[in-house]
């Protein structure tokens, strides 16, 4: 084979990881959605059977006791998890978010220490940069962190921290040197059992609720020393980098969303009959499909090319990760949006998943960045 078609072929491993992945999806987390949405209580079981397969962080190298995945294989994972629930998605997703600094900029020693209770599923990591006057503005952060002896002791508060409280290992960017800018903000490791850490209240969110959203506190929080991640004043840049790797799994949780509405509304327009007629009969309902299903396919090749070029290393992600994202996001809120009509009343009902659907996507235009912020991103690398 041509060598240059081997750029639009799935490798066949990627391909039975999807099967995997969507049996399990299917038969241990698909039955526990609509619950765990209803309850808004963490997805238990979508983590332990994520964990017991080893796909709640399959990105962790093999050196620290990960499966050693691919960027690519990632958001297959991502986006088979949240074809059917898109909160338990969330979980590999925020275990590569949370340690992703770390595998950038990070020491061997840090590694050791927190890589392997994320790859065996003993817990999670988070991911704390945001605060609430510096969301889009993360620059403009107020935590703060300064030397105390050989220790770092941090005050302030970080919110929109996904999965809070669920996870023991938190990825915290702060000021170290406010004279800086954003070459004085350093990035930390803080642990939920370290003196000074507390998880505040959840928020009471419009989707994705089976995965917590919560403020994490820092009052005179002290860690040792060695859990700083790269040198002091690098932190906003490991910021940056890291999610120039992690947007495109916004983009497969995004794209899953999509395709889980798809799969659904293709199979209620056959059963449903208006007229004495399937409505799938109906041309303006096959428009609609054929539009939704051709965004779906043009999102899902954009995500697998920005995971492909990170995983290659490749200069200028900036532009393709934010590409991803911001497309996938945006078919991901269209086709759910399409979803629901189709289903008429019904779709506006929680009998149904698309209702669901709807509200999950909405949050995948907003967070790791929004999506106005993503076309900044993009016009920046362009005009530069």
């Amino acid at each position: 084979m041509n060598p240059d078609f081997e750029l639009y072929r799935l490798a066949d491993e990627h391909n039975d990881l999807r099967e995997a992945v969507r049996a399990l999806a299917e038969k241990e987390i698909a039955p526990y959605a609509a619950e765990c949405d209803e309850q808004e209580r963490y997805p238990r079981e979508a983590f332990d059977a994520l964990s017991g397969a080893g796909f709640a962080a399959v990105h962790v190298p093999e050196a620290y006791g990960g499966e050693g995945a691919d960027s690519v294989s990632t958001c297959i994972v991502i986006e088979e998890v949240a074809r059917v629930c898109a909160s338990s998605s969330l979980i590999p997703a925020v275990n590569k978010l949370g340690t992703m600094p770390i595998l950038l900029s990070g020491s061997e020693e840090i590694k050791q220490q927190v890589l392997g209770s994320i790859a065996s599923g003993e817990t999670t990591a988070s991911y704390a940069l945001s605060e609430r006057e510096a969301g889009s503005d993360a620059a403009n952060m107020k935590t703060r962190a300064h030397r105390d002896g050989d220790d770092w002791v941090l005050n302030g508060t970080k919110c929109w921290i996904t999965n809070g409280g669920e996870s023991s290992w938190y990825t915290v960017m702060a000021v170290t040197d406010p004279d800086k800018g954003p070459n004085g903000i350093s990035a930390f490791v803080v642990h939920a059992d370290d003196p000074g850490f507390e998880v505040g209240g959840k928020e009471k969110k419009l989707g994705i609720k089976g995965s917590p959203t919560a403020e994490i506190h820092f009052t005179d929080c002290t860690i040792p020393g060695d859990r700083i991640i790269g040198e002091p004043g690098t932190g906003f840049k490991t910021a940056l980098r890291t999610l120039d790797h992690t947007r495109p799994t916004i983009g497969a949780q995004a794209l899953g969303i999509a395709q889980g509405a798809l799969d659904a509304a293709t199979d209620y327009v056959k059963e449903r009959k208006q007229f004495d007629t399937p409505i799938a009969d109906f041309q303006g309902v096959q428009f609609m499909l054929a539009d939704m299903a051709m965004k779906v396919e043009a999102a899902r090749h954009m995500v697998y090319v920005s995971a492909a070029r990170a995983e290659r290393g490749e200069g200028n992600l900036g532009f393709i990760s934010a590409a991803a994202k911001c497309y996938a996001s945006d078919v991901a809120m269209e086709v759910t949006t399409n979803a629901v009509q189709l289903f008429g009343g019904a779709g506006y009902t929680r009998d149904f998943p698309v209702e669901r659907m709807m509200r999950d996507a909405k949050i995948t235009q907003i967070y790791e960045g929004t999506n106005q912020i993503q076309r900044m991103v993009m016009a920046r690398s362009l005009l530069k």
